[in-house]
């Protein structure tokens, strides 16, 4: 057979329906249920069969159709109306609007992220990365934060999970056509396709096009490699999310960082857009962007390495979002030597040290991504306090001489996108009893208590059943796929009930998140399932990455307990977990399960979706819950944590789920008044609602991140930009001087007056300290004394800095000068009493006194 010539054929609306194409396009249908019921009026039955996606449910029109819709007035006039609607989104005054008049705010901020989870219909996100992304960018977009998303176009996206017969999942990767997604090819000015364009070693140059999906009032550009002038290897560079091995990783990575920072360039020149002044780098997997940065100012501006180093940091800040050593990309030092060596102005024997882990514990031979990323910004932070806390103790080896709790990591809780994960029968409900604001302003949460239980109650069981229904579509999928009959398949018709405590448990199966804890002592789970008088029933949905041979084991031990016919009514494994399920999953489920080895759940925000849906958390204290469990909102298993043994240490929390699930979950759930109302479950839910509601919101979380990174980042990078960019200048040199100083500076001597025999609260003591500075200026540091309570190892806690000042230069014992410093401090505790002094850098460009890990303690 000769060779199938294929192109793309566009639909083409009629005049009066020609709004739907950009109602279509723009993503805002996604979290807009207005939107969305317009599509699914027009057909309800070709809806479904589409999956809810508005462009292939106009391309599944014929002409003639098109014409006959175009007659219905009414349809033509909610169109239009949705149009007019859109339209007032996209141009209404925002919060950013009246921030950004306070303040000097950042005119343009990009967000790099390699997945994105906006809608199951653009399948670019494997988990919680991707959908934490996805919903940073719809709530910038309802704020009007003016951000820029970069990420990659991956053609087969993560993969599609299916079961065998005997409970292995199986992977599949279908192919998603660009021209069919809700996205528009970035072109030039003529016309033809916008190109970044990449050198790689052995001569070889990687291109890839632009593709744009409007996410509200923010763009996503994604970085399409399968283009003519590759080789295969570099049209297939793109084609899987986190698939291949460490050098396709690699030169993914310069693609989305490298390659990103120019489609800002291409993106800006082409629309009049403002050149983004903020650089805000998702996890590791995009540092290359700092390099490139760089690389513009050293050939651009003229500026040093060292130099152009500074003005980048200013500007950039870093997310962590990973608990765990093994999460974080690491590659060879001579994959970068390789790679690196073609980016111009940017020495690669300059680049290794910022990726090398020169720490106790760290491999010198090895460049990590992260490590990169936290030295290129100069703000970083950590996905919720535990995880900030975590992360301070993870990489406290990049600022030797500092306790972890001032390592300059600092927390910004995750939050979700309300508008995407509320159930639209939620929303219903406030609206009725509350009013349109619900889910407008966080603060309206808080009025949710207003909503009648018996209301509620009657509105989670049509939840519950919702998710029944669905659930038993989806395993009966399954089981054909795993081979089964239709003929033997009727018990799929009767698994789960609307009227049983339902619990969820959903995320990706790596180790750490215990996906089979609840199996520890099956005999148990089984009596509780099948409990006469209160029973519970559990929904498990989750993915193990393609190369996780161990995480698809306990995959296959889940699903093989739940295959039993005695128990498969009441316990239930949905394979192809995605937004699509999840936006059934949590509103149906009474409780969300969450049982990762603590302190390894970084945020995990799957239970801050099912609160706002009025199911309560059981989870173990870790992540969000450890900040935010006040003993009303659900409950927190107990962890044994110190326990060495990990069997042991399974045992102990398993036993204590169990004890919960059966003593305090399912007991509170089925204590009924005379009505048939739980009416302490009710008031827990309702706690939830108006304490929780205002607290888990992604727009809380962007707020945040523009508050505390964004406007003190864009304020950092233009002081350091002015003048042809003389603080970066400046603070280079001086970093050099102080690195040079501080080893041959010291503290010679300290003097205390006033301490008396019996001091008390509230006297003070008079301090002196005599410093040799090693060169520096005395106003090039900052000399403290550092006071708190002195425990038998001779170590300081509940610490107090206290500032002295200069006051002169003296001759010191070996006839070289030194500074003297004083000041006064206060006794404000009582126990014992202990004090030091030490030495730290000072520079007006420096955002923290431990920035460069410096410090000089007596």
């Amino acid at each position: 057979m000769k060779a199938i010539r294929r192109f793309h054929v566009r639909t083409v609306l009629p005049e009066p329906l020609a709004p739907l194409g950009d109602i279509a396009s723009n993503l805002r249908w996604s979290w807009h249920s207005r939107t969305r019921n317009l599509f699914r009026d027009i057909d309800p039955q070709r809806w479904e069969s589409v999956r809810h996606d508005p462009v292939a449910l106009l391309a599944s029109f014929s002409a003639d159709e098109l014409s006959q819709l175009a007659a219905d007035t009414v349809l033509v006039e909610r169109v239009h109306a949705a149009a007019r609607s859109l339209e007032r989104y996209l141009t209404a005054p925002s919060w950013y609007d009246d921030f950004a008049a306070d303040q000097e705010a950042p005119r343009a901020i990009a967000y790099f992220s390699a997945e994105f989870g906006i809608t199951h219909v653009l399948p670019q996100y494997s988990g919680g990365l991707g959908i934490l992304a996805g919903d940073h960018l719809k709530s910038a977009s309802d704020l009007g934060v003016p951000i820029v998303g970069l990420g990659l176009f991956y053609k087969t996206g993560y993969f599609s999970q299916s079961l065998s017969a005997d409970g292995w999942q199986q992977e599949t990767y279908p192919v998603h056509d660009a021209d069919d997604l809700p996205l528009s090819l970035v072109r030039e000015d003529d016309g033809t396709p916008a190109r970044v364009t990449l050198d790689l070693p052995d001569d070889r140059t990687l291109h890839a096009r632009i593709w744009r999906a409007q996410v509200g009032r923010v763009p996503l550009l994604l970085l399409d490699s399968d283009v003519d002038g590759n080789d295969d290897a570099g049209r297939e560079l793109t084609s899987r999310l986190y698939g291949g091995g460490g050098e396709q990783r690699l030169r993914q990575e310069m693609l989305l960082g490298i390659g990103g920072v120019r489609a800002t360039r291409i993106w800006s020149r082409l629309t009049g857009s403002p050149l983004p002044e903020v650089y805000h780098c998702n996890e590791g997997h995009a540092g290359f962007l700092g390099l490139e940065r760089i690389s513009e100012l050293v050939t651009g501006e003229g500026l040093a390495f060292d130099d152009a180093v500074e003005a980048v940091r200013a500007g950039t800040v870093f997310t962590t979002h990973t608990p765990v050593p093994a999460g974080i990309d690491r590659f060879g030092k001579d994959q970068i030597e390789r790679h690196l060596s073609t980016l111009p102005g940017v020495p690669v024997a300059k680049v290794l040290p910022l990726g090398s882990e020169t720490y106790e514990g760290g491999d010198p031979a090895v460049f990590n991504m992260a490590v990169m990323g936290l030295r290129l910004a100069q703000r970083a932070n950590g996905v919720s306090q535990l995880h900030g806390a975590v992360s301070r103790g993870m990489f406290d080896g990049l600022w030797p001489g500092f306790d972890d709790s001032e390592v300059p990591i600092a927390s910004i809780t995750n939050g979700v996108h309300a508008p995407t994960w509320v159930d639209p029968k939620v929303v219903e409900l406030g609206q009725r009893f509350v009013g349109p604001e619900l889910i407008r302003g966080e603060q309206a949460w808080e009025a949710l208590g207003q909503v009648p239980v018996e209301e509620f109650w009657r509105v989670k069981r049509e939840l519950r059943e919702q998710l029944v229904q669905d659930a038993r579509r989806r395993v009966r999928e399954s089981w054909l796929l795993r081979g089964a009959s239709s003929a033997e398949l009727g018990w799929t018709d009767e698994i789960l009930s609307p009227d049983v405590l339902t619990i969820g448990f959903a995320r990706r199966v790596p180790t750490y998140k215990r996906l089979t804890l609840m199996l520890r002592h099956p005999a148990r789970l089984r009596r509780m399932l099948l409990d006469p008088q209160r029973p519970i029933q559990l929904v498990i949905a989750g993915k193990s990455h393609p190369a996780d041979e161990t995480g698809k084991k306990l995959i296959q031990q889940m699903v093989q307990f739940a295959d039993d016919p005695e128990i498969r009514h009441r316990i239930i494994f949905l394979p192809g977990y995605d937004i699509e399920m999840a936006q059934k999953l949590y509103p149906g489920c009474d409780v969300w399960l969450n049982n990762p080895l603590r302190p390894f759940e970084a945020c995990g925000t799957s239970g801050m979706k099912a609160a706002l849906n009025g199911g309560l958390n059981l989870s173990i204290l870790d992540g969000w819950w450890d900040e935010w469990y006040d003993g009303h909102n659900g409950w927190a298993i107990p962890t044994a944590d110190g326990v060495q043994d990990a069997d042991r240490r399974d045992d102990l929390e398993a036993n204590a789920l169990y004890d919960l699930i059966e003593n305090n979950v399912a007991a509170t759930f089925y204590d009924r008044d005379d009505d048939g109302l739980p009416q302490r479950w009710l008031s827990m839910v309702s706690h939830t609602f108006t304490t929780l509601g205002p607290k888990v919101q992604a727009t809380r979380m962007v707020k945040d991140y523009t508050q505390q990174l964004y406007a003190p980042a864009a304020q950092a990078a233009r002081r350091r930009a002015q003048d042809g960019f003389a603080q970066a200048r400046e603070l280079a040199a001086y970093k050099q001087e102080a690195a040079a100083a501080f080893p041959h500076a010291r503290v010679d001597h300290v003097d205390a007056d006033g301490v008396s025999d019996s001091p008390q609260v509230g006297d003070q003591v008079h301090v002196r300290a005599y410093v040799a500075l090693g060169g520096l200026r005395p106003e090039e540091v900052d000399v403290q004394v550092v006071h708190g309570r002195v425990s038998e190892s001779d170590e300081l806690s509940d610490v107090t800095t206290v500032p002295l000042s200069f006051v002169e230069t003296e001759d010191g014992p070996d006839g070289s000068g030194r500074q003297v410093f004083a000041g006064d401090v206060t006794i404000q505790r009582t126990g014992s009493f202990g004090y030091t002094v030490r030495v730290l850098p000072r520079h007006e460009g420096l955002a923290s006194p431990s920035e460069l890990g410096l410090a000089l303690n007596a």
